[in-house]
């Protein structure tokens, strides 16, 4: 098993910035890639950012915030982090940290899931 634990949600006024951070702990040897999510209220879930563990560093954004926010990780520290910036109230929502152990037919299935930490975007 693998336990996800988020940080650095917050209040931010249009335009400003947030660092999230998403620490993993347990069996984390088998992780190939980690991922951040988000889920605004009453929407379904959408795809922000992964970063493969193995593999180098290869990224991959998704549209939420492409563009806007950059996902960088830390081995010694087993922690992924995701930087956003120009931040929108349309980005108000729970983010959510995934890790995954498998990549079936290309796609990356994320198996484990954070509790998700809140980021609020006034206007």
């Amino acid at each position: 098993q693998v336990q996800l634990a988020e940080s650095g949600g917050g209040l931010v006024h249009t335009g400003g910035s947030l660092r999230l951070s998403c620490v993993a702990s347990g069996r984390t040897d088998r992780n190939v890639a980690m991922g951040w999510f988000r889920q605004a209220s009453g929407k379904e879930r959408e795809f922000v950012a992964r970063i493969f563990w193995v593999a180098g560093d290869l990224t991959f954004y998704g549209s939420a915030l492409k563009d806007r926010c950059i996902i960088t990780r830390n081995d010694a520290k087993n922690t992924v982090y995701l930087d956003m910036d120009d931040l929108k109230p349309e980005d108000t929502a729970v983010y959510f940290c995934a890790a995954a152990r498998r990549v079936v037919s290309g796609r990356v299935e994320f198996d484990f899931w954070g509790q998700g930490t809140q980021v609020t975007v006034s206007s």
